[in-house]
């Protein structure tokens, strides 16, 4: 069992408090937030002790869970791993990419666990399109969610694609090459709607739309490869494929097929992979207790939140260009 804190207790942070709670994995010492007023009433909500500074918190704990507004992470996450205590940090990793980078450099020198909180990893239609892909050359992405004041501090980019870039990032594995992106801030000071087209080194190009304006909640990516399609629903939980394999004489009566002409045809495959249901959000604090208690390496390491971070950073660097250019 490990003994756990957690730093921040504002809408995802009462989530976490709670799994922590039922998990078997784990023993909750306490929480830390810096409104008085927030943490007297999350302590009596959830039945959890309050501690009135973090650093206590810290001392009193084998691993620390940080779900603050980003701009804090670095702050109470420098002063976790200097007292060697393992981290879970939600996405984004850090504020910036300096102090993305410190993080990684510090969490290597105190040799212990750290785990960024890119949730989307662990949605069940995520999971159950995993054996299917197979170098993807090119994904779109469309993340869509109706107005929401709460995250509106940092731009869309930060708020809402840093999740498709995650998952976009884990499914090429290959170097970015070129950047494009523009945006637009329509209720708040920093862009509300953007789109970004990332281009990899190995010939793979991915399309990511990102809006937190819609009058919808849409979370949807369709990946394409050679001879297959693979539609993954981040929202409804969904997993569609569809598979292309050579045809050897003529298709039987109930076979879908395709004429190629001189490629000849190809008979077509629909498959709806199982989505087994799952809690997204246990499953990562689950697989960070495990990666600390078998001493395995963390599913998501802070070195692929600061990669996730470094490309949304250049999104955004991009539309202020074009936003420049414009005004």
């Amino acid at each position: 069992m490990v003994n756990i804190g957690v730093i921040g207790a504002g809408h995802l942070g009462k989530i976490h408090i709670r799994l922590l709670k039922q998990s078997p994995n784990f023993r909750l010492i306490g929480f830390y937030d810096a409104n008085p007023e927030q943490s007297a009433k999350v302590a009596e909500e959830l039945g959890v002790l309050a501690f009135e500074n973090a650093d206590d918190l810290i001392d009193a704990c084998d691993a620390i869970d940080i779900v603050t507004p980003t701009l804090y992470h670095f702050d109470y996450a420098k002063k976790a791993v200097r007292a060697s205590r393992h981290l879970f940090i939600e996405k984004p990793v850090t504020h910036t990419v300096a102090e993305g980078r410190k993080l990684v450099a510090l969490v290597n020198e105190a040799q212990i666990k750290a785990q960024v909180g890119h949730v989307e990893r662990f949605n069940p239609a995520f999971l159950a399109a995993q054996s299917y892909f197979n170098q993807p050359l090119f994904i779109e992405t469309h993340r869509l969610a109706e107005f929401n004041p709460r995250g509106t501090d940092v731009s869309v980019v930060h708020d809402l694609m840093i999740h498709d870039i995650d998952i976009v990032l884990s499914v090429v594995k290959s170097d970015v090459r070129k950047i494009s992106a523009s945006g637009v801030a329509v209720v708040s000071d920093t862009p509300d709607i953007a789109n970004a087209r990332i281009e990899f080194a190995n010939g793979c190009v991915a399309n990511l739309t990102s809006s937190r304006i819609s009058l919808k909640n849409m979370r949807k990516t369709r990946f394409f490869q050679r001879d297959a399609y693979i539609s993954v629903d981040f929202y409804k939980k969904k997993t569609e494929v569809v598979r292309l394999k050579n045809l050897e004489g003529e298709p039987g009566p109930l076979d879908v097929s395709i004429d190629l002409g001189n490629k000849g045809k190809k008979l077509i495959y629909f498959d709806q992979p199982s989505v087994e249901e799952t809690n997204a959000i246990g499953m990562e604090l689950d697989l960070f207790a495990a990666s600390i208690l078998n001493d395995q390496p963390t599913a998501v390491p802070v070195e692929d939140g600061l990669a996730a971070l470094h490309v949304a950073h250049q999104i955004n660097e991009k539309i202020q260009a074009s936003l420049n250019i414009l005004s």
